[in-house]
């Protein structure tokens, strides 16, 4: 992560192999303040390419609202967490949103 600024808030893209997985991923980032918000989009359907085959599966998507300052512990309970070898997390700063919103997020994820 190269963001500097610690209060930059972050939308990170995750994807998981099934709700069961997703929530508990929602539930623990949330409940340990690493994150504000996630949501939780089933039905999403990823192709890539994985050990040298092009696979497609049906996947669920989290968008995970954070900040840039807690992004590192963020990725690290993710990762201890997360069922996959290679887990998808992907962060991109948030430039422009609605400042109350913005404002919200670092709060709650403020320790």
């Amino acid at each position: 992560m190269t963001t500097t600024d610690p209060a930059t808030v972050l939308l990170c893209h995750c994807s998981c192999p099934d709700q069961a997985c997703a929530r508990q991923l929602a539930e623990t980032l949330v409940g340990e303040r690493l994150a504000a918000c996630v949501n939780q989009l089933p039905g999403v359907q990823s192709t890539y390419r994985w050990q040298g085959a092009v696979t497609t599966d049906s996947e669920v998507l989290l968008l995970i609202k954070t900040t840039a300052g807690r992004f590192e512990a963020l990725q690290a309970r993710l990762l201890q967490l997360h069922p996959y070898e290679l887990p998808e997390l992907v962060a991109v700063p948030v430039t422009h949103g609605h400042d109350a919103y913005l404002d919200w997020v670092r709060t709650n994820v403020a320790g």
